[in-house]
């Protein structure tokens, strides 16, 4: 080898310097995940919400069930320390029923203009009419409706204990969500400006929002996130309108050891209360929801008898709670 060449070589090495191309820069360099105070999740105390929630019966609307269930609602998002709002109003259901409904929004940093928005329905169905022996019969909805109040209050409940997220928190719970027609019948009167029989809070609160000209940077829906053995994969609609927040949402669960509940894998859309807020609200809002390979959304107990609290998992409501508050608090 001629000498100034292999001086040459030997400079290179000592230098350290990549011979097959120059190195990044430093702002190239993937930066380390911040390190943020999130306030942990008691999967024992949101279990306990669940259970309260179905000591109360079925929250049907029109029901005395359904009106101590609210009242708990507004009280413990007070403890909480959150701003909240009652909002009343009355929908005509698919069978021709009058349905005096509340949806219920608790606030945290009210002043804060970045808002996240986190949303569940704590309404019941009136009828298991899924159900294989008795399709007119009511049913606990531990899991459709209960399970997903119940984080959100222990989310609400973890805010409150701890110094807030650099962001707005808005909860709220859509009223009306689960009064849609039964299998194989059709609505008995016109369908009135509502998009659909099923979510009526969602639609409401997408016409007339608690705040004038309130919007959220983006939000995220719980419905059905309590059974054992859960697994979410990415919801159709969600991909279409909010694909960063998906990816946000897996990335962050995958990150906290959560593979097994959160499974990237797509699937159709549905109709949900996020479909309104994505639709009338313009909200990019995503659906964390069950999936159960080979049945399809919902599980096998969906809209029956076997929706009840001997289904409820704590690991299940811990993997989205601590996912829910790492969202939230690693928002900047």
């Amino acid at each position: 080898m001629n000498k100034k060449i292999f001086f040459l070589a030997v400079l290179v090495i000592a230098l350290g310097v990549d011979s097959c191309g120059p190195k990044k820069r430093p702002d190239e360099e993937s930066k380390p995940l911040r390190v943020v105070n999130v306030p942990p999740f008691n999967a024992d105390s949101a279990y306990f919400f669940v259970e309260k929630q179905v000591t109360f019966g079925p929250r049907v609307p029109n029901t005395k069930s359904h009106r101590q269930a609210s009242g708990y609602f507004v009280n413990q998002f007070k403890r909480f320390g959150a701003v909240v709002v009652e909002q009343n109003f009355d929908a005509i259901t698919w069978d021709n029923q009058k349905l005096q409904l509340k949806n219920i929004i608790a606030s945290y940093n009210p002043q804060a203009q970045k808002r996240i928005l986190l949303a569940a329905h704590w309404d019941t169905r009136p009828y298991a009419d899924k159900d294989t022996e008795k399709r007119d019969a009511p049913f606990d909805g531990a899991n459709d409706g209960a399970s997903g109040v119940g984080v959100l209050l222990e989310v609400a409940r973890a805010m409150g204990k701890s110094k807030l997220p650099d962001v707005g928190v808005d909860l709220i719970l859509f009223d009306g969500e689960d009064w849609g027609e039964k299998d194989n019948e059709r609505g008995k009167t016109n369908l009135p400006d509502d998009q659909s029989w099923w979510c009526l809070g969602s639609q409401y609160w997408a016409k007339h929002k608690h705040v004038k000209n309130y919007s959220a940077y983006y939000g995220i829906l719980l419905d059905m996130v309590g059974a054992k053995h859960a697994q979410f994969f990415r919801e159709g609609q969600s991909l279409e309108y909010a694909p960063s927040v998906v990816e946000k949402v897996w990335n962050t669960a995958h990150r906290l050891g959560y593979t097994d509940y959160f499974v990237k894998t797509n699937v159709g859309g549905i109709t949900d209360d996020h479909e309104f807020v994505n639709t009338l609200a313009k909200i990019p809002m995503i659906d964390i929801v069950h999936y159960q390979t080979g049945i399809g959304f919902f599980g096998d107990y969906h809209h029956s008898r076997k929706d009840n609290l001997s289904i409820i998992s704590k690991e299940t409501l811990a993997a989205v709670g601590n996912t829910l508050l790492n969202v939230v608090y690693y928002e900047e």
